[in-house]
Order: structure tokens, then C-alpha cells, then sequence
């Protein structure tokens, strides 16, 4: 048993410079000189031995230190040799430890070694930069058209994506911010006034929400990204966001480009000019809380869970709100609305002739098809097949239910009048599918169940979806994704997993582990493969992301780019190209998260305790089940591998999602003990995480 030793019965200072010094570090033996463990001055070992620090002894007399002995061997032998020899041992578990003995000029060495694999420039994947903009003043008028507002009246500065921000103090975005406290928001939590909320992107144009403002750029060929627009600082937290920018010259003039942002139960619009200017088309109650907001074509469309919907229409400048079923899914395509509800039924609204066939001052909605075992329909996806005669598409619906069916129905165009037919049916999934998605060659759903991936390959003849052979299984995964206990530290609503790409093109997975994570993944949405990962240049966590497909260039040869989107926590904007991850795909390791990932992602937050996370039922909808846990790793086979659980555990994973968590709380139990804070030292790049100890017990998973 270790003793504590007063200072005076430790190893005095006066002690001979030879002296043998024995030391205990977490139960190995070592044995060196004075001299060697205090040439560095002012380090734990020379405050140790002054007796500045109060030593605790083992049974031997040996002065016991409560530290991970592998990472203290190559300690060790820097303070010997001035020599740098890690054996195996990671990065920044080195310089972790470094730091807490204080050792200066390992952890220097160190901090280069880290510096020279990263750069502020990015890797080859890294395609601009976009600093925060400047803090926009007060918008004057709830109901006035005002037109863009910067600070003092001036034009905002305008950067290309390809430098980065200078160094401007308290002068910039975060210093207003800092001196203008945001109000708090309707949730009660507090809010990151300085933080990226929310990214979308349509062609060649890019929507960035702040708390209070929102800003609009777009892509000109030859001078890259350019700032056209900043909102007027408004009096809530923006909590939706959308917008469209169609082709120049359209048929609606002004009205082809248009940004709109949610607040609760109010929407405010914006018309956008190419020649960068803007102005406000109104204000527009829903009167329940704004749960999704999208456009379809020129109408801005506003959903509700309660069942209620809004229509704006371009052309006749009408707001229209319309009661329908509890709403639970949405998608839409071409000019059609599908919304699925909680009764089990698809409904479907033709958002561009609804003005010319209003009935009785309501929106026609119609009951496209009816579940046969009237489930929740929680995901929607349509897909529509290229014109193979003049009679016009197929029309292929895929949609997800509250049991964890899926389900693919077909309409043919010659058979309009008697509905869509059921063609096939998945029941795979034992929690409520939260995502679905039918494109081209894969069918991808999603279930609660921590994000569970079922994957199935389509079989087409002449661009319709076969039925010899059909659907045929293809992959099974999982995607982490873990959420703020208190939801604070980002919006949920700009931390989609996915997926994201065209439905004629291979669509991905982005998986971000924790909250506070700086590193993305990028994993292929059919088979869970890693593209790539990119990590953010300035160190700063991920709070937003999206995945724009961009126009190509007008010159000969060029073709649109497919790019990665992330919003800072310091305010800034990164790009990243993943037409070029894309073209090299097979580089990456293959699958998800190694198990030394994991580790060292979630090292960056605290587990929640189970009884937190199984406090309530997850939510009906699928734009908000996954507020709690979302979840993305690969495992085809975690059934066989651990054997079948007894019915109440399956039933409590199934409805919980418990399992997951039980195996990282088990993970965390089993590593090391908790670090202890390490002393002033120089401190280490942003965004370094630390990873955990290798865990006694291995997870079952060979990626995650």
C-alpha cells in the first residue's frame, strides 16, 4: 500500500546530483538519477523532489505517481538521452503527458511534430475559406422592405475563398458579438451568437445563419466566392433556413433567387439580386412552430408536425396555410409536395397549379395511398424515372413506418386514376425508420436504432425499377453521431447525417461523432465505406454542414463539383472538394471509425448516463428523432457476434437504443483512470484531442 510522506521525509533538493531516485508510475518500477529527472527546470519531476510537492510512497519506498506507465517509458527516456523515441505510443497521448509533467521542450517537439501533418492550408481536399462577416446592425421594421445593412452603411469586405481571415482582435465579428449579448432563445438555452447555425447551398449560391443574421454568397467564375448579402440583425435565433437560386433571367425576374429563415411560428423572405443586393418580401405567420422549411421550385413551403402547412406562391405573391394530418415525412418532386402522416397515408399537393384550383380559399390536398397496416409514415422519398414514352414518368415511392417497415410503391402514368400499387416490402428494422431514400441503383433507410443503415441494390430495365430480381440486400452499418445532452452547442437542424448528393450519382454519409468535433467523415451512403475525413483548418469544432452540388464552370471541360460545407463555431465558412475524394475513393480506409477513432472522438465529451438518455420516447418525427443520439457505424454482422439478447434487453435496444451506449460506458469503464489536469505548459495546436488508452476489453466491431 502507498503512503503519503510529508515533504521533509520525501527525496530533499539538497540531495546529491547522482542520487538514485526509485519511482512507481501506475504499478511499473523505474529507477534514475536526480540529475536526469530535473535538468528541466520547473517541471513536476524538480518540484517533486524540491518538496515544493508532497510525495506518496509504496511499500518499498519508492515514490509512487499515478500516471500510465507505457507513456512514461518514452518520457523517460527523453529526459536520459534528450532524444525523441515514442515506440508506438500516439501523438497526442505523448503530448498529454508531456504537458502534465511539464516538460517544455518535449512538448515543443511534440507540438512540430503535430504542426507539420496539418497545416491552416488544409490537405489537397481543402477549396476555400470564407472568414465571418461583419455584424449587421438592427433590422428597423418588423413589416418594412429594407434592403442590405452592414455595419456604418458600408459594403462588407469581401474576401476570396482562398485566403485566410487576419488577425483582427475584438474588431471583428466575434468582438461585436461579445459586447451585444444575443437574447436567449425560446428553448431557455443559451445561445452562440458568433456560431455557424445553419448551411444550405443551391447551385452556385451559399445561405450561412448566424443567431441573428443570415448572409447569402455566390460563385463567380473568376473571382471565386463573393458576399452579395447580409440580413439586418433580427430579434430571435434563426432555427430554419432555405433557399433557391434558379437560372438568371428567369420567368419570375427578381423573385428566381430567394433566402428565407424561421423563427418559431414566423418566416421572413428575401429576393435576392445577382448584381448583389437584397430586399425583404414580407413576413409570414404559420402559427404553430416551423418544424421544416424548404422551397419547391419558387414556392416556400412551411410544415408543422400539428398537420398544418404554408405555401407561398412567386407569382401571386399569396400566403396560403392549409390544416392537414399530423405531418411526419416530407419530400417532393418535380412540382409535387408528398407529405406523410401520422393516420398512415401519403398526401400529395401540386404546389404550382395550386393557385389556379383553390377551392373554397384551401389548398387541394389529396390522399395519394393509405399504408395497409395504417403505420405512421415517419420517412419519404420519390423518385421519378427518366420519360421513357410520351405518357410521361414512373413515379417509385419509397417511404419508411412507425413499426420499422419499408415499403416501395410504383404508379405508372398510364394508370393514373387507380393509384400507386405496392411493388415490394422490407421489414428489416424493429424502431421507426427516420430517413429513407430511393434513388437510381440503391434503396437506404434509417432507423432509431442509433442510426441503423439497411442498404439494397435496385435493379432497373429501361429506368424502371425491376422485379426480377428487384431489391437485393447490399450493406448494413451504423453512423455515430452523438447529440448535447442539453442540446446546447449547435442546431440540430444543421447536423444531417444525410444522405446527400443527386439520386443518379453515389450519395454520402457525414458523420460527426461529438458535439464539439473539428473532424467530419465522409462514408459512401450504399455501403457505408469511408471517402475521406477532413478536419478543420483553424482548429475550431464543426457546428454546421451540408454537401452542395455546384454548376460547372462554362469553360470547355469543366463539370459541377460536389463540395462539403462546414460551418465554425468561430463564425467562418470551409470548403472542401468532394469530387476529388470521389475520383479517388478506395484510398481511405475502407469501413467506418477504426476503434482508435472512436476513442479519440469520444474523449472530446462525457457520456450521458443511461437513465438521462431513456428519460423520454424518441420523437414521432424524423426530422427530430435524432436529437438525442444519432448514430453511424459499420456492423453487418453485431447480432452473430454477441449472440441474441433476452426479450426485455432486445425490447429495451429497441425502443432505447441502449446498446451502443451500454458498450462505450463499458468502454469508458474499462480504460484508464481519468486524467489529471496537466500543468501551465505551452499549449498545443486547436483541436488536438488526446485519445483514450487502449480499453481491456476489444468492441466486437472492426469499424465503426
Amino acid at each position: 500500500m502507498a503512503a503519503a510522506a510529508p515533504a521533509a521525509d520525501g527525496v530533499p533538493g539538497r540531495g546529491p546530483p547522482g542520487e538514485v531516485i526509485h519511482l512507481n508510475v501506475g504499478g511499473k518500477r523505474f529507477s534514475t538519477s536526480r540529475q536526469t529527472l530535473t535538468w528541466i527546470p520547473d517541471s513536476f519531476f524538480s518540484s517533486l523532489l524540491s518538496g515544493r510537492i508532497s510525495t506518496l510512497k509504496d511499500e518499498t519506498g519508492a515514490i509512487f505517481i499515478d500516471r500510465d506507465p507505457t507513456v512514461f517509458a518514452p518520457i523517460l527516456n527523453f529526459l536520459r538521452t534528450k532524444e525523441l523515441d515514442p515506440r508506438g505510443i500516439h501523438g497526442s497521448s505523448l503530448l498529454h503527458e508531456a504537458q502534465f509533467y511539464g516538460l517544455t521542450p518535449l512538448v515543443r517537439r511534440l507540438q512540430l511534430r503535430e504542426e507539420l501533418d496539418r497545416s491552416s492550408c488544409g490537405n489537397v481536399l481543402f477549396n476555400g475559406y470564407l472568414p465571418p462577416p461583419v455584424f449587421p446592425v438592427k433590422r428597423r421594421n418588423r413589416h418594412s422592405l429594407v434592403g442590405p445593412q452592414q455595419a456604418g452603411g458600408r459594403p462588407a469586405p469581401v474576401r476570396r475563398s482562398n485566403t485566410m481571415p487576419p488577425n483582427l482582435g475584438n474588431a471583428g465579428l466575434l468582438g461585436r458579438m461579445l459586447d451585444e449579448k444575443a437574447p436567449p432563445s425560446p428553448s431557455g438555452l443559451p445561445e452562440e451568437p458568433g456560431m455557424v447555425r445553419l448551411v444550405c447551398g443551391h447551385h452556385n449560391w451559399i445561405a450561412v445563419a448566424y443567431t441573428q443574421f443570415l448572409v447569402c454568397y455566390r460563385l463567380k467564375e473568376a473571382s471565386g466566392w463573393q458576399l452579395v448579402f447580409s440580413s439586418p440583425r433580427l430579434d430571435w435565433p434563426i432555427e430554419r433556413l432555405a433557399l433557391t437560386a434558379r437560372v438568371l433571367s428567369g420567368a419570375l425576374g427578381e423573385h428566381d433567387k430567394m433566402v428565407a429563415a424561421a423563427t418559431g411560428s414566423e418566416i421572413l423572405l428575401w429576393a435576392l439580386q445577382a448584381e448583389g443586393s437584397g430586399s425583404e418580401i414580407g413576413v409570414f405567420h404559420l402559427g404553430v412552430p416551423v418544424e421544416a422549411l424548404f422551397f419547391v421550385g419558387n414556392q416556400l413551403i412551411a410544415t408543422s408536425h400539428t398537420g398544418r402547412i404554408g405555401v407561398w406562391n412567386a407569382v401571386t405573391k399569396h400566403w396560403q396555410v392549409q390544416e392537414v394530418q399530423p405531418i411526419t415525412s416530407y419530400d417532393a418532386a418535380g412540382s409535387f409536395l408528398l407529405l406523410g402522416c401520422n393516420n398512415g397515408s401519403i398526401y400529395y399537393v401540386d404546389v404550382q397549379k395550386f393557385p389556379l384550383r383553390m377551392k373554397d380559399n384551401d389548398l387541394l390536398v389529396s390522399e395519394l395511398y393509405r399504408d395497409p397496416a395504417e403505420d405512421g409514415v415517419t420517412a419519404l422519398s420519390v423518385y421519378l424515372t427518366p420519360k421513357t414514352s410520351d405518357s410521361g414518368n414512373w413515379i417509385e415511392i419509397a417511404y419508411g413506418t412507425s413499426s420499422g417497415g419499408v415499403r416501395v410503391i410504383v404508379q405508372h402514368p398510364e394508370t393514373v386514376g387507380s393509384g400507386p400499387q405496392l411493388f415490394q416490402t422490407f421489414t428489416v428494422h424493429r424502431s421507426p425508420v427516420t430517413k429513407i431514400m430511393l434513388s437510381e441503383k440503391h434503396l437506404i433507410s434509417v432507423c432509431a436504432d442509433n442510426n441503423h443503415v439497411r442498404t439494397w441494390s435496385v435493379t432497373r430495365f429501361r429506368g424502371m425499377i425491376s422485379t426480377q430480381p428487384g431489391s437485393t440486400p447490399l450493406a448494413s452499418f451504423k453512423i455515430l453521431a452523438l447529440e448535447s445532452a442539453d442540446g446546447h452547442g449547435g442546431c440540430s437542424a444543421g447536423n444531417d447525417i444525410g444522405p446527400y448528393g443527386e439520386r443518379d450519382d453515389q450519395q454520402v454519409f457525414i458523420q460527426k461523432v461529438v458535439p464539439n468535433a473539428s473532424q467530419l467523415f465522409v462514408r459512401l451512403s450504399s455501403t457505408g465505406q469511408r471517402v475521406c475525413s477532413v478536419r478543420s483548418v483553424d482548429g475550431s469544432p464543426t457546428t454546421a454542414f451540408t454537401v452542395l452540388e455546384c454548376e460547372g464552370s462554362r469553360r470547355l471541360g469543366s463539370r459541377p463539383r460536389r463540395y462539403l460545407l462546414t460551418g465554425q463555431a468561430n463564425g467562418s465558412l470551409a470548403m472542401w472538394d468532394l469530387t476529388t475524394a470521389m475520383d479517388g475513393l478506395g484510398q481511405a480506409p475502407a469501413g467506418g471509425l477504426t476503434e482508435e477513432e472512436l476513442l479519440e472522438q469520444l474523449e472530446q465529451c462525457e457520456l450521458a448516463p443511461l437513465a438521462s438518455l431513456r428519460g423520454a420516447p424518441p420523437s414521432p418525427s424524423p426530422r427530430t428523432s435524432l436529437t438525442s443520439l444519432h448514430s453511424a457505424f459499420s456492423s453487418a454482422s453485431l447480432s452473430s457476434r454477441r449472440g441474441s439478447p433476452s426479450p426485455p434487453q432486445a425490447e429495451a435496444r429497441r425502443r432505447w437504443g441502449g446498446s451502443f451506449v451500454e458498450r462505450c460506458q463499458e468502454l469508458v469503464r474499462s480504460g484508464p483512470e481519468p486524467r489529471r489536469p496537466p500543468t501551465p505548459a505551452p499549449r498545443p495546436s486547436a483541436g488536438l484531442g488526446a485519445p483514450l488508452a487502449p480499453p481491456k476489453m476489444k468492441l466486437t466491431e472492426t469499424s465503426f
